[in-house]
């Protein structure tokens, strides 16, 4: 198979990928690199040391594939629970502690306003058509948490509602879009 073909189903590209299948290796990349690191860059700055994160989140996808258990979610959740769980390490790291302390103010408190989204593409996946198929507070609700970076406390705070509504809306849209992303 080569990297311009497409792996047809999820099962196909884990088998691959366990088989360290160089071809599904750049598949993957090729395909979720800019997802990735959407989310490396919203947690790791600056661009650089992003872009150094992502190679190293690759290295330990591809030494630690055989751990994923598709029972528990999708390749994609797994990918960027994977990303996520590699920042966080990265940041309380004292490596990253020391470059914090010589950090511009600028990188600690981030404009929301003007702070560069970096081609993660939602639509290309079509999440944005499913989020909008959500009733309006559950859609703001997850457009703020996943889309804009805000917690759930501070979702709570700007939309002026108790914090356990915003779980409750968040869990029954999270339910509301699994259902409709196994709808063929």
């Amino acid at each position: 198979m080569t990297v311009t073909e497409t792996y047809t189903e999820e099962t196909q590209l884990v088998a691959s990928l366990i088989k360290k299948d160089k071809a599904a290796f750049e598949y993957l990349y090729d395909n979720y690199k800019a997802a990735l690191f959407g989310v490396i860059s919203r947690m790791i700055q600056p661009d650089e040391a992003a872009e150094d994160v992502l190679q190293d989140v690759f290295i330990k996808i591809y030494h630690n594939i055989e751990k994923f258990d598709a029972s528990k979610g999708r390749l994609y959740t797994w990918l960027l629970n994977v990303t996520r769980n590699y920042c966080i390490d990265k940041i309380r790291s004292s490596d990253q502690k020391n470059q914090n302390k010589n950090r511009s103010i600028d990188y600690l408190v981030p404009d929301i306003n003007n702070q560069l989204f970096t081609g993660i593409s939602v639509d290309h996946i079509g999440l944005r058509k499913l989020v909008n198929s959500l009733v309006p507070e559950q859609r703001e609700i997850i457009e703020r948490m996943y889309f804009e970076g805000y917690t759930q406390t501070e979702v709570a705070e700007i939309m002026n509602i108790p914090l356990g509504t915003v779980k409750t809306r968040a869990r029954a849209a999270i339910l509301k879009l699994r259902t409709l992303f196994d709808t063929p």
